[in-house]
């Protein structure tokens, strides 16, 4: 019944520390074997993404920066909508003297940080990507597929996400990644709009695709999807949202590969 599915990493698909597990890289190989399309389903950047991919050796989708970016099985951009400039511009300088709060910026292929936070490299055990730092006015204002802020005190973003919203409504996607991770997209872009462009390239609906989350950013596509699955160690605000939807696992038992073995192997 399921043709397509689409899985969040951070907390999802990824073990505690941002890491593939062999019984998870096995899984997708024979997931993708059977021909099931698998379609990575991140906020995370697509040249990270993509060495995860190549390293895999599995011909997958990739749904970057929360839906910003698409990119085909060849590698291929073949979707992209950025936040508007004036936007981004304003973003840059919102909480760059912040010490609690960390700005990041994803534009075009690079990485950006408003200071240096060598901290920030842990998440990436699957890749090599690192970051830029910049200063507000002298970084480009295009090609911005997402500006996000990190604070190991989520109470502070609370109030930002108030903020954001109050001052640019629909021309922005405002959603918490993680408690301590808030990200802002252009208006209209979500991992689930990007699902049904990619579903509907592959020939399917989206009531044939299945989807795994855990963040308040993998709402729409957990909704749009035909099946969606939270992970127990979810994002509470996303449980309340969705009381009705299954909880499965969570990634420290590599619950996705489990369940994907169950529905598929």
């Amino acid at each position: 019944m399921y043709h397509v599915v689409a899985s969040d990493l951070d907390g999802t698909l990824l073990s505690p520390e941002h890491r593939l597990t062999p019984y998870t890289k096995e899984t997708l190989r024979l997931l993708t074997a059977r021909g099931v399309h698998f379609v990575f389903a991140t906020g995370r950047h697509h040249v990270d993404v993509a060495q995860m991919r190549d390293n895999l050796e599995i011909e997958a989708y990739m749904i970057t920066s929360n839906g910003a970016r698409v990119h085909n099985t060849a590698g291929e951009l073949i979707f992209s909508h950025n936040l508007d400039e004036d936007i981004a511009h304003d973003l840059y300088a919102l909480k760059h003297d912040d010490p609690d709060i960390l700005t990041n910026v994803y534009r075009n292929d690079d990485w950006f940080l408003n200071r240096h936070h060598p901290d920030e490299e842990r998440y990436f055990q699957e890749s090599v990507f690192r970051y830029q730092v910049y200063q507000p006015g002298l970084l480009p204002t295009d090609g911005i597929s997402k500006v996000f802020f990190i604070s190991d005190e989520p109470e502070k973003l609370v109030p930002l996400e108030e903020a954001i919203v109050a001052r640019w409504g629909d021309r922005v996607n405002v959603s918490f990644s993680l408690p301590t991770c808030l990200e802002v997209m252009a208006g209209g872009v979500s991992k689930g709009h990007a699902l049904e462009e990619v579903a509907k390239l592959l020939g399917y609906s989206l009531q044939s695709c299945i989807a795994f989350g855990d963040g308040m950013n993998d709402k729409e596509m957990l909704i749009m999807a035909g099946k969606g699955y939270i992970m127990r160690n979810a994002h509470q605000r996303l449980k309340d949202l969705l009381p009705e939807m299954e909880v499965i696992g969570s990634n420290l038992e590599d619950a996705v590969p489990h369940k994907l073995r169950e529905l598929f192997l």
